[in-house]
C-alpha cells in the first residue's frame, strides 16, 4: 500500500515536529546543564575565600558518591601500597 505524497508530507511534518521538540528539550537542558555548573564554580569560588581547600572538598564531595565498601576496600590496598613503599 502506497502513500500518497500528501500523507509522505504530513508524516514528515509530524517526524519533523517531534524532531524539533526533542532538539529543543536538549538545548532547554544543556543550557540548564551551564548554569548549574556556573552555580557550583561560584559554590568552590565561596568556599575557597573562606579558606577552604577546594581541592580537597571536591574529593570529599566525591567520595560521598560511593559505597562504604568500595572507600574501605580502596583505602586499605593504598595504605598497603604505602607501606610496601615504606611510606608509611
Amino acid at each position: 500500500m502506497d502513500m500518497t505524497e500528501d500523507e509522505k508530507s504530513e508524516n514528515y511534518r509530524v517526524t519533523a515536529g517531534e524532531l524539533r521538540q526533542f532538539v529543543e528539550r536538549f538545548e532547554r537542558l544543556d543550557e540548564e546543564k551551564k548554569a548549574i555548573a556556573e552555580q557550583q564554580k561560584e559554590v568552590m569560588a565561596e568556599a575557597k575565600g573562606r579558606g577552604y581547600d577546594t581541592k580537597v572538598l571536591r574529593k570529599i564531595i566525591a567520595l560521598r558518591k560511593r559505597d562504604d565498601d568500595d572507600i574501605a576496600e580502596e583505602e586499605a590496598v593504598l595504605e598497603m601500597y604505602k607501606e610496601a613503599l615504606g611510606m608509611a
